[in-house]
């Protein structure tokens, strides 16, 4: 199996992954994921797409993570990680895509606009 490539993008984040057969290794910016991600519970979101599949062993994967937060940055890789696993095997696309990892999160940050102090919030109205 030649390497896979895939995208996966969230808020300002965005994750390039390349797959590989190996034994489970995840590398995040040269990286190992438990110094990336310290929290379990990130670590967790990144792997949910493998252990959907029980093939938490099988696939060696190096990441460029960029932009965004912590948490941004982990659905991302979770979005490319789907991604390039249906790219590897399309079977595998229905399991994937009933767990909800096959779409992409549209939600973005909203802009500030001028004369308030947030996108949509105003200033206190003061009638006299």
């Amino acid at each position: 199996m030649e390497q896979i490539h895939a995208l996966g993008r969230r808020k300002a984040a965005v994750a390039r992954v390349f797959v590989n057969e190996g034994s489970g290794k995840i590398t995040i910016n040269k990286r190992d994921l438990e110094v990336y991600f310290p929290s379990s519970i990130l670590q967790y979101i990144v792997k949910q797409p493998l252990n959907t599949l029980n093939v938490v062993e099988k696939y060696d994967i190096k990441v460029n993570l960029r932009g965004g937060g912590f948490k941004g940055q982990a659905e991302a890789l979770r979005l490319a990680i789907a991604r390039a696993l249906v790219k590897i095997n399309a079977e595998d696309k229905p399991a994937l895509k009933a767990e909800g990892f096959m779409t992409r999160d549209p939600r973005e940050v909203e802009r500030k606009k001028p004369g308030r102090p947030k996108a949509r919030k105003r200033f206190q109205f003061s009638k006299r």
